[in-house]
């Protein structure tokens, strides 16, 4: 564990948005503007890799590390702290933030108008989403949920395709319905007489004060409510319909993070504060949460057959994949015996490897819609022979995507169904189903695009350069690798999720002491 480098996580979240203060008031020049923020988002990786690496997940070692912490606003009414640290769950969300910043500012090279402008509001969409991951006070926590809505909306509506206001303004609309939920949740947690703290280490805790029954509102409330918040990021069906328009008006950087982790904030909530704040709830309501997971599954298949447009496709390929993390959290409704950590570690798992995979295929489909101008796929075919490194990379996001083993998706995917199976055996198998849907239109939509009839028109097009070469190398590796050596993640993982799983079970064994 590193212990010589203090303020390491402060710096981590907040280093992109010191770049970006020094590009919109010192730096002159697209060129400048453009290096300069390749070279914070590769020290913010790098910073990401050593928070991830200094994570010690040895027996015994402290549940939350390298933390932060110092009074904000301490007055009788709110007593919130500025208060960063990171466990098993939010290291590798933190590692996955950083790489896909990088990539996402290396994927913006080819934009031209208003580049500062531009590179501002990614380096502070970054920022936005560390926060989310490392916060340790609710109220925090909320506070930089809600600043990534700024950057998002300005890089749909300002550089963005098609219906980019509609688009931009539907995706805010559903994120303050959500954000709205999660503030009377909050507020209710802290003025219950017997909380009053927006410490999450504290909430966290097995036993807390929310398990008193002097809570303002109903426990089962605050569960749907905070619930309704990360349903809507995730997203869940029936609350998804914003993101195909969003993915398919935004600029390819735009949909690398929205894809790559913003979705992750509303898995990363789900698995922090309903499975972590609420073990009987979540307990109780997990035929509900599994229900949600099938539907989400299956009915973002089914959609995702009738796509033709490259980037709608791989959105609502989305919601069929980021359902499985629903499925996953499904898994500690075990009728019999002990809740384990497999399914909430495969969706964990979910989180990681649907980032990278769907960072990797909206990266390509970024450089092919440069190259040839259009997303249409009957319109596409044969560029498999043009473009050599750009149809690898597609491929393996592709492959990766259906669940092939060897590459990461598969990891995730069979931790979701092992652990859920025990639970819900008939709404697992049909959760499954999903699999062969994505075997269908991922195999559809690679003959087509890649392998299909030779385009004259698309002869002279080039392959990606140097810069566009290194973020699909870079995440072609995290696929690999982690398909190849799974416990890399898993291990980490498994740590911050064993203390929810213990207090899982203990709710449960109180319940049947209770005779309920």
């Amino acid at each position: 564990m590193i212990t010589g480098f203090p303020g390491l996580l402060t710096t981590t979240v907040f280093l992109p948005a010191a770049g970006a203060l020094i590009i919109l008031l010192l730096l002159r020049g697209d060129r400048n503007v453009r290096w300069f923020a390749a070279l914070i988002g590769m020290a913010d990786l790098a910073l990401a890799v050593l928070v991830f690496l200094g994570f010690d997940r040895t027996d015994g070692a402290a549940r939350f590390q390298l933390l932060d912490r110092f009074d904000w606003i301490a007055s009788q009414a709110i007593n919130a702290s500025y208060f960063l640290g990171i466990d098993g769950l939010s290291a590798p969300l933190v590692l996955l933030t950083g790489l896909l910043g990088f990539c996402a500012v290396l994927a913006s090279w080819h934009i031209t108008t208003r580049v500062k402008e531009y590179f501002v509001w990614l380096l502070l969409l970054q920022t936005a989403v560390m926060g989310v991951f490392t916060s340790l006070d609710l109220l925090l926590f909320f506070l930089f949920w809600e600043l990534e809505l700024l950057p998002m909306y300005m890089l749909i509506v300002t550089w963005g395709t098609g219906r980019k206001e509609y688009s931009a303004m539907k995706f805010l609309i559903f994120t303050i319905m959500g954000s709205a939920a999660m503030l009377v949740a909050i507020v209710a947690v802290f003025i219950s007489p017997d909380v009053g703290t927006f410490d999450m280490t504290q909430l966290l805790e097995p036993g807390s004060m929310l398990n008193s029954a002097n809570v303002v509102l109903p426990l089962g409330l605050l569960f749907w409510l905070f619930f309704v918040a990360f349903a809507i990021k995730l997203p869940t069906w029936p609350l998804h319909t914003w993101l195909p328009d969003a993915h398919t008006d935004a600029p390819t950087a735009a949909s690398v993070m929205l894809a790559g982790v913003m979705l992750k904030m509303g898995g990363y909530g789900l698995l922090r504060i309903n499975v972590g704040m609420f073990p009987e709830q979540t307990y109780v309501f997990a035929w509900i949460l599994m229900g949600l997971g099938v539907i989400s599954v299956l009915y973002g298949g089914v959609v995702t057959l009738r796509q033709t447009d490259l980037k709608r496709l791989i959105a609502y390929s989305s919601v069929s994949h980021m359902g499985l993390v629903l499925v996953g959290i499904g898994s500690v409704g075990i009728v019999a015996g002990e809740v384990t950590t497999t399914g909430l570690n495969g969706a964990a798992m979910q989180l990681f490897t649907h980032g990278t995979v769907t960072g990797l295929l909206f990266l390509s489909v970024g450089l092919i819609y440069e190259r040839t101008h259009t997303r249409y796929i009957p319109d596409l075919g044969g560029l498999a022979n043009r473009m050599p490194l750009v149809a690898v990379a597609f491929l393996i996001a592709g492959f990766a995507s259906l669940g092939l083993p060897g590459l990461s998706g598969f990891v995730s995917e069979i931790l979701v169904f092992f652990g859920a199976f025990a639970a819900f055996p008939w709404l697992t198998a049909l959760a499954v189903l999903g699999i062969i849907l994505a075997a269908g239109y991922i195999l559809w939509m690679v003959q087509l695009t890649m392998f299909g009839p030779r385009r004259e028109q698309f002869d002279s097009i080039p392959d990606a350069s140097f810069v566009e070469g290194v973020p699909l190398v870079l995440m072609i590796i995290a696929i690999v690798g982690v398909g190849i050596y799974p416990s890399v993640l898993t291990d980490v993982f498994k740590s911050g999720l064993e203390p929810m799983v213990a207090a899982i079970n203990d709710a449960i064994n109180n319940q049947l002491a209770a005779g309920r």
